[in-house]
């Protein structure tokens, strides 16, 4: 086995799935009590791992490389491609106006003037970035990344001692299913997995043990950071969960704890935003200008409409997109093992079972998610 190359894989969907969601899951989790908030972290964390291992078999039966738009018009037509391109136009706008509104919080909470402002401003910053494409962000995806990294472990090693332990014994058995669509925001990342065959290439029997990994890092992370988050702020716990723990840490932890929120979500927002611009550009033929303006002034205008919950917001795109992306991959992979024109080097449990259950729960997500909350 040559490790590098499977190591690269683990890497990109570690890359893929963790990203500003993060910044959510301590908020729902503090609501429902810290208890259940683990439980559900795991278990959508292991139910999202089964989803993308069900992608995996699908890419691994396809010749050729595709997107995952590519794999639903293979193996469920155009209204397959339809209903993909719709959930990835719902799951990217929905984290786009969710930074945006995050970031000016973030900064609000650093310098004290109005939030409003600050998106704007923020707006205008990475706008300019995604206009002007790929070379710049690559330099600045590599600082804004190391800076994310960094800080990370430093919020987590600094809280430590802050924990207070009354916080995470609290449980509101009424807010079971609170967290869900914010930690399935978190947790989606499949846009990694066709990425994932190019990168082990001659060593694609180990793509389910890359899924697997790359799968169980990002739930070991959520549950840490949630941990630490709840223990020290508990039903303080604000929405951008580096807001309240800065102010319980003191004013070095309000300065690095909210610059680590600015930069995660500035991060994830230039990746989606260039990706998003692409796929208008090279899947639909629309022009440079109008792919940009498409992609950023959308959210900007559901913003200055008066969105302004970064956890709703987040909760509504992760349950709903997360939720269709879900039950498509299922549909696919079944098709998959009928008509793939290649064996995989894995293949997920015999039988339907495991893929109904999963289907059930992506749309009754996506039922309490619309109806309930």
């Amino acid at each position: 086995m040559r490790k590098l190359p499977f190591y690269e894989a683990i890497a990109t969907l570690v890359g893929c799935t963790i990203g500003a969601g993060i910044l959510g899951i301590p908020y729902v989790v503090a609501k429902s009590g810290f208890l259940i908030g683990l439980i559900d972290i795991v278990l959508i964390g292991l139910a999202v791992m089964f989803i993308n291992l069900y992608l995996g078999e699908v890419v691994l039966r396809t010749n050729g490389n595709h997107q995952l738009t590519g794999y639903a018009e293979i193996y469920l037509g155009k209204k397959g491609k339809f209903l993909m391109v719709i959930s990835i136009l719902i799951g990217i706008y929905g984290a786009l106006i969710a930074y945006l509104i995050g970031v000016g919080e973030a900064l609000h909470a650093i310098f004290g003037l109005n939030a409003f402002t600050f998106s704007l401003l923020f707006f205008a910053f990475v706008t300019t970035i995604i206009y002007f494409g790929l070379k710049i962000m690559k330099r600045i995806e590599l600082f804004f990344s190391f800076f994310v990294i960094f800080i990370f472990v430093l919020l987590i090693l600094f809280s430590f001692s802050h924990i207070n332990l009354d916080n995470l014994a609290s449980v509101n058995f009424n807010s079971v299913m609170l967290p869900y669509g914010v930690i399935l925001f978190a947790f989606l990342g499949a846009a990694a997995i066709p990425e994932l065959k190019e990168e082990l290439n001659r060593n694609r029997k180990y793509m389910k043990r890359a899924i697997i990994i790359g799968g169980l890092i990002p739930l070991v992370l959520y549950a840490l950071f949630s941990l630490v988050v709840v223990g020290v702020t508990g039903l303080n716990t604000s929405e951008i969960a580096t807001i309240n723990l800065g102010e319980n840490l003191g004013k070095l932890a309000i300065l690095f704890g909210n610059l680590f929120a600015v930069f995660a979500m500035s991060t994830s927002f230039l990746v989606l935003g260039i990706a998003l611009k692409e796929v208008y550009m090279y899947d639909y033929n629309v022009s440079k200008n109008i792919s940009w303006f498409l992609v950023c002034f959308v959210p900007l205008l559901v913003f200055v409409l008066g969105i302004r919950s970064f956890i709703s917001t987040i909760g509504y795109a992760g349950a709903i997109a997360g939720g269709l992306d879900g039950v498509l991959i299922v549909l696919m992979a079944w098709k998959a093992k009928k008509i793939g024109k290649r064996k995989p080097e894995y293949k997920i449990v015999k039988g339907r079972f495991l893929g109904f259950v999963l289907m059930l729960v992506f749309v009754l997500g996506i039922i309490y998610q619309l109806f309930v909350i």
